[in-house]
């Protein structure tokens, strides 16, 4: 009994230095993690840095980007107003002779230059035929190429008449696309050469002369007589830049004809229409001039359109006060005019003139009488002075887009 009681107290004193020991490392592991903790703590309110380690190392800090950045993206450069050039005005083109020929009494030679259009650069033999047939030889030194035919050869064509027969030729340039792109600098041209002949006369006698008709002489008309209809500034020295107008504006048009190796020119404007696209033919549409020479706006509408006195006769100069056509917001306008050329001597009459209305029809030149028929009908004009050349003496031409806006109030 006393060994069993004994048992019991050892067991009891035991479990009671065990627990004590649990306890005790308990509080020591506490301890612990709370230094820990603080330490960590400390060092993270510090800002992390880096222990410098021994030897020539250079330390590291992080950088700190609390302070805005100074340095921005340059701005873009500012657009440069576009700058007309102040004496712009159309080009007329000029005539290119560099088609000749020599009519002999069996055959025909045609020369033709190197340069066929003028503009500084050789076109290709191949690309240059006479009625179909390719160059017979090449003048190196001259820079023309040589086409020699029969009088019925090549595609010539034989008209005749009671007093002459005459071959007529066709020199044709077609260009070839340039290199293997799709694009040409040229245009196809067609130049014809006439070799006449009286028919009194014995062929063969060998006395017989030939002429041909110069290339100058034989071009069509769109190349022989230039039509042009321009606008002009206020002060009629230069061409409208910007066709964009006010409400009340004058729109100033100058219309003329070039001549080249001709008889002086007076240019009439016979008629002028107005629409909202380039088709005279189309609706709505304005003519505010016509009957040969009669400008009907200022005596339809009161307005102060009229002609100016004439400066030169291959010349005119008419203003027009700016309208817009009802039910359209566009504003937009195109203007064709039938432009004809008649004889710088030729009177001026009922339908050779520049007639304005203000308190009654005066004529620019200040013959008013031939304006009496503007309200009837004046009948129509022709260039029969110079229908004998052979040539068609009018042209349409038109301007535009024009943009009439409305006045701001």
């Amino acid at each position: 009994k006393q060994i069993v009681t004994g048992m019991m107290l050892f067991i009891r004193i035991a479990f009671c230095l065990f627990l004590g020991a649990q306890s005790t490392s308990e509080q020591n592991l506490n301890q612990n993690v709370f230094h820990t903790a603080s330490r960590f703590k400390h060092q993270r309110s510090n800002q992390l840095q880096v222990q410098q380690p021994p030897g020539n190392f250079i330390q590291q800090v992080k950088q700190d980007f609390r302070e805005p950045l100074s340095w921005r993206y340059p701005e873009p450069p500012a657009e440069e107003e576009p700058q007309f050039p102040p004496n712009f005005e159309l080009k007329t083109p000029a005539p290119v002779e560099s088609v000749s020929a020599i009519c002999g009494e069996n055959s025909v030679r045609v020369e033709a230059k190197n340069d066929l259009l003028g503009i500084g650069k050789p076109v290709l033999a191949a690309d240059v035929t006479l009625g179909g047939c390719p160059a017979t030889g090449e003048d190196s030194e001259a820079q023309v190429l040589i086409f020699e035919s029969e009088l019925h050869g090549c595609g010539s064509q034989l008209l005749m008449s009671e007093e002459t027969f005459t071959y007529v030729f066709t020199l044709l340039y077609t260009p070839s696309p340039l290199g293997n792109s799709p694009i040409v600098r040229g245009r196809e041209v067609s130049v014809n050469i006439q070799c006449h002949y009286q028919r009194l006369h014995d062929v063969s006698s060998g006395l017989l002369k030939p002429t041909w008709t110069p290339f100058i002489e034989s071009k069509s008309s769109e190349e022989s007589l230039y039509f042009c209809l321009k606008l002009m500034t206020d002060d009629w020295k230069f061409t409208h830049p910007n066709p964009q107008f006010l409400l009340g504006d004058m729109i100033k048009f100058e219309a003329s004809v070039k001549q080249f190796q001709h008889i002086p020119l007076r240019v009439i404007v016979d008629s002028c229409v107005a629409t909202v696209v380039p088709n005279v033919d189309t609706v709505p549409r304005y003519t505010f001039l016509g009957n040969s020479g009669c400008l009907f706006d200022s005596q339809l509408t009161g307005s102060s359109s009229q002609f100016l006195p004439r400066s030169q006769d291959d010349k005119v100069q008419f203003e027009v006060e700016a309208f817009r056509f009802d039910q359209d917001n566009s504003g937009m306008l195109y203007i064709t005019c039938s432009l004809r050329a008649t004889a710088a001597a030729s009177a001026v009459t009922s339908t050779n003139k520049d007639c304005s209305f203000a308190d009654g029809w005066r004529e620019s030149s200040g013959n008013h009488r031939v304006c009496s028929c503007c309200d009837m009908d004046c009948g129509k004009g022709s260039g029969s002075d110079l229908l004998r050349t052979g040539r068609s003496t009018w042209k349409e031409r038109t301007v535009g887009p024009i943009i009439v806006k409305d006045r701001p109030l």
